[in-house]
């Protein structure tokens, strides 16, 4: 640990951080309807020393700058706030209190980790090398809430040199990080498929065109697109998680609707996967006598960490907890993060926290699961590392 870092603060402010987070944990909202949680985190925020806000930023994010009138480099800092459209299976006392919404993500925990960083960080302002900003964002699941709040001047006046984020991760343990550079997380793109045959009676499936049949070829076709298409050293996936067709079972019906996603690790392999699946798709279709209608929609774009970052957080991080507990060259995720789109703008490193048990034993389930809950041991290690990356910032952005 650090010899300058004010731990005995930290202890002293962690129950409030836990109570926040477990408070959050029991009122979930989802994107773009954070309403309560904004508030929570607005009165907290405003309570700090030389912390200045804008709310109401895409809808309902927060934009907080500390120091702003300080000469010298700005350094951001996000958070995502929103909760998922699930039920919660956690079995806690704080499991959430509104049916169909749940915390399954850990982005509750996520904001307890900024919030504790904002409040040591307000209270040493003399240690930063320039203003900081806190982004407090809604509609990470799918909304892309961080394009929203681009699109609304989070990052303007001034314009941060580079940016921080992290994400609780259930294959790390609690105490520990993971970094790794380039590439971190996969584009999302939707595939949105709806095959046109001829309906006819079952019996006589001579007399129409059967969009199933065509279907189901499409989807095995699909899988050439990662197997015989892509370059074997680019990864991708393709996957079909919705296929939806007919009414009985004697009727051919008329259409058939399939729903899936592509994920890349770069925007080469994105256009090329993306082209396979039209040309395979609608040439499959055309083989059957049917028609495709194709949408491919455009999600969240490749996740990449700078590498100049990466590494001046990962020297931070081995500072402020030890070598033997941050892990380098952790594996990219396939997963998708709007995070992505800050990055596209301004240099920065979304890192792993560890959230799993530190002593080896079960009881964090994985993300998007119902009985997900932020490991609560955890909230010091990201609070210790977001400070430490803005006090080891100087004018020159070297690790002091």
């Amino acid at each position: 640990m650090h010899q300058d870092f004010p731990e005995s603060r930290l202890q002293q402010l962690l129950p409030e951080l836990i109570a926040f987070r477990r408070d959050l944990h029991a009122h979930p909202e989802t994107a773009f309807q954070e309403r309560r949680t904004a508030a929570k985190i607005a009165e907290w925020l405003g309570r700090l020393p030389g912390m200045t806000l804008r709310t109401g930023v895409a809808e309902t994010g927060i934009v907080a700058t500390l120091a702003a009138d300080k000469p010298g480099p700005c350094l951001a800092f996000r958070t995502d706030m929103d909760a998922l459209p699930m039920e919660d299976r956690c079995g806690q006392p704080h499991a959430s209190t509104h049916p169909g919404v749940a915390h399954a993500c850990g982005h509750d925990g996520h904001v307890a980790c900024l919030l504790g960083a904002a409040t040591l960080m307000a209270a040493e302002p003399e240690r930063l090398a320039g203003p900081v900003r806190f982004l407090f964002q809604p509609a990470e699941e799918g909304g892309g809430g961080a394009r929203v709040m681009i699109e609304q001047g989070a990052l303007e006046d001034p314009r941060p040199v580079a940016i921080f984020g992290l994400h609780g991760w259930p294959s790390l343990p609690a105490g520990t990080v993971g970094l790794r550079s380039g590439p971190v997380m996969a584009s999302t793109d939707n595939i949105d498929l709806t095959v046109h045959g001829r309906g006819a009676h079952a019996a006589y499936p001579n007399r129409g065109v059967d969009p199933i049949v065509a279907a189901a070829h499409i989807v095995t076709a699909l899988q050439t697109v990662v197997s015989r298409h892509r370059d074997p050293l680019e990864p991708a996936v393709v996957t079909i998680g919705s296929f939806h067709a007919g009414t009985a079972r004697n009727i051919i019906p008329d259409t058939a609707e399939l729903h899936g996603t592509l994920r890349t690790l770069s925007e080469k392999q994105r256009r090329a996967s993306r082209a396979a699946i039209r040309q395979v798709v609608e040439q499959t279709a055309a083989a059957f006598g049917a028609r495709a209608e194709l949408q491919l929609e455009e999600g969240y774009p490749v996740n990449v960490n700078d590498p100049g970052i990466k590494a001046y957080v990962e020297r931070v991080a081995v500072e402020q907890l030890g070598r033997e507990r941050v892990v380098d060259g952790i594996p990219v995720s396939m997963g998708g993060e709007d995070f992505a789109y800050y990055v596209q703008q301004v240099p920065g490193c979304f890192w792993r926290l560890g959230v799993a048990p530190a002593d080896g034993s079960p009881g964090v389930e994985s993300l998007h699961n119902a009985c997900f809950d932020f490991n609560d041991e955890a909230i010091g290690t990201g609070v210790r590392v977001h400070c430490g990356v803005a006090w080891s910032w100087t004018r020159k952005g070297q690790l002091c």
